[in-house]
This record gives C-alpha cells, structure tokens and sequence, in this order.
C-alpha cells in the first residue's frame, strides 16, 4: 500500500533557540516569563544582537511546518507551503525543509523571513521574540494549482485564520484536489478574534479539526467533551487535546479516550504540533481512529521529554521503537 502525501501550509519562521545565564536578559528587554510577544524588526535585531554571545541553536519552525517535519520523519512524503526572505535566514529555512525531504513550496519576498527567539531560561521555560515578517505576506494570489496536485491531506495552521480571503483561497484549492483538510486551532485567543469566521469555515471546508482544551472552549463555550461533540457536528473528526489527562477523539458514533504517554516532561513546546503529525501520520496508513489517537499522544510525550519542538536521532528512534508496539498490539 502506497502510503497517502501530506502538505503543509503556515507561518515560515526560523526559530532562534538561545540558552540564557539568567532572567536580567528578559528584564531588561520587558519580556514578562513564559509569554509570546510579537516584535517589530527593530526590536528583534536588537534583542538578537544582544543575545549573540550566548548559546543558540536554529531550527526551521512555525505549527504547520513542526508538523510536517514529524510527519517526514516518520517517512511520510511531504511538503510545506510558506513565505520567507530573499535573504539567508529565508536559505536556511529552504535547506533545512529539503535536508528532511520535505519538498519545499515557498515565495518569496524583499521583507526579512520570520524569526521567533526562544529564550530559555535556566529553569527550562521560554519566553518568545517573534517577528513575524516576511510570513505574513502569504497571500491567495501566491497559491498555485500545481503546488497542491499529488497531495491527499492538507494540514493548515491556526494562526492563518486572521487572514479570511487566504484561508477560504486554501481551503477551496485543497477542495478541487480532493483533499481531506485539517485545521490546528493554534491558540485560543487567535479563536476568539476570529468565532464568526471560523465556524462556518470549519463546517464548509474541515475534514479534521485540533484543538486544545482552551481553544475548544473558546470555539464552543463548552468543557472538553460538550466541546467534543459539537466539534464532531461540523467536521468528520474531532480531536481535543487534554494535556496531562491525555485527549478525546471522536468520529460520528465513535469515540475514544486516548491516555497520554508516561513521560518527563522537560519542554512542552512543540506538543501539539508532534500530535497532529502522529494522529495524520495513522490516518495517511488508513489506521484505525484509536490508534491514530495514539500515535499522536505516542509523539506528543516524547517530544516534551527534549528542548524544543524537534526530537533528536535517539529520541525518533524510541518513538520508532514504541510505534511498532502501538501498531502490531
């Protein structure tokens, strides 16, 4: 059986992992611990600047492309769809999407590529810089017929869903190709701003819907399984991420609860994205709905178990290790 192609689409950003000796680097740029701040070129060069001496590590990133890097990992065929900078953080970003057979979709522009500075602090939380750039410039007169042909599943990242006319541009493109498409809330305030819009959307256009706990909430008013069943309503399959408690899976009449993994948790970062790669990845091998929930739960504890939103050679091959078990019983 030929396994089914995945495609990506979101923010290309280059992410700046840097090791900070204390908390006085954040003070003094006013980052308050452990939030996401968005910064304006001026401000991300300073901070960049300041911070040169230390430790630092880059990674291609952004949730859609997170994703896809899991998903490629474990063999599937991809691609990622994005926008980023003439410039060498825009190289950097291509080459590492090519360095991890990821067939590389991107535009690009004359602003600087997107760049998110994950500042680590000594007790392992982070706090991030993120200048969005060239990222945000995607737009539907960028999309093309052929960049979508050859692809069964569409896999759209949430913090897209500000911009309404590309979201609808994606979704009925990925439509024409008979695509089964999946939407990653992302966050709950990006739900909130954006309600009315949104769920119309995902009843139209969505085959496969993420959310976390808070972002369910905020797309239903409800607790994690009243949010459940009416996100089951609108789209084919609904997923609602529970942390610690593991998530809820649920596809007309059936439904699961999927326990997390035993882990030890380091950095939650990047758990979310390393779930829809394993829950995509059992339904591209036509798994059933369980397994599939726990392929993903399977990803999402190993990747907290590192820094970062990418595991290393030792970590993917425990993941490999243990998927055999999940997948022969």
């Amino acid at each position: 059986m030929i396994m089914q192609k995945v495609l990506g689409i979101g923010n290309a950003l280059v992410d700046i992992m840097t090791r900070l000796d204390d908390e006085s680097f954040l003070k003094k740029f006013n980052l308050p611990k452990g939030s996401m701040q968005l910064v304006d070129r001026v401000e991300m060069t300073k901070i960049a600047d300041a911070s040169e001496g230390l430790k630092r590590k880059r990674t291609s990133g952004g949730s859609a492309a997170n994703t896809v890097h899991g998903l490629a990992r474990l063999g599937v065929e991809t691609g990622f769809i994005g926008k980023v900078g003439n410039d060498e953080t825009g190289d950097f970003f291509y080459n590492d999407l090519q360095k991890n057979n990821i067939k590389p979709l991107l535009l690009r522009s004359n602003t600087e590529t997107g760049r998110a500075l994950a500042l680590v602090s000594p007790d392992s939380e982070r706090t991030f810089a993120t200048f969005l750039g060239a990222a945000v410039e995607l737009s539907p007169s960028d999309l093309q017929e052929d960049m979508f042909s050859g692809f069964s599943y569409l896999h759209i990242e949430g913090y897209l869903v500000q911009n309404h006319e590309l979201l609808k541009e994606i979704a009925s493109t990925a439509k024409k190709h008979n695509m089964k498409i999946s939407l990653d809330l992302a966050s709950f305030n990006v739900v909130e701003d954006n309600i009315e819009f949104l769920r119309p959307f995902a009843e139209n256009y969505i085959d496969i819907l993420f959310a976390n706990e808070e972002e369910a909430t905020a797309f239903t008013g409800k607790d994690p399984l009243g949010a459940l069943d009416e996100m089951a309503g609108l789209c084919e399959i609904a997923v609602v991420k529970v942390g610690k408690k593991g998530s809820f899976v649920k596809k007309g009449d059936e439904q699961y609860s999927i326990d997390p993994i035993r882990a030890k948790p380091v950095d939650t970062t990047g758990a979310g994205d390393a779930y829809a790669a394993g829950f995509i990845y059992g339904l591209a091998n036509n798994f059933t709905l369980e397994i599939c929930g726990k392929t993903g739960s399977l990803l999402a504890g190993k990747v907290i178990e590192g820094t970062g939103a990418k595991m290393d050679d030792e970590k993917w091959g425990e993941v490999k290790q243990l998927l055999k078990e999940i997948t022969t019983g």
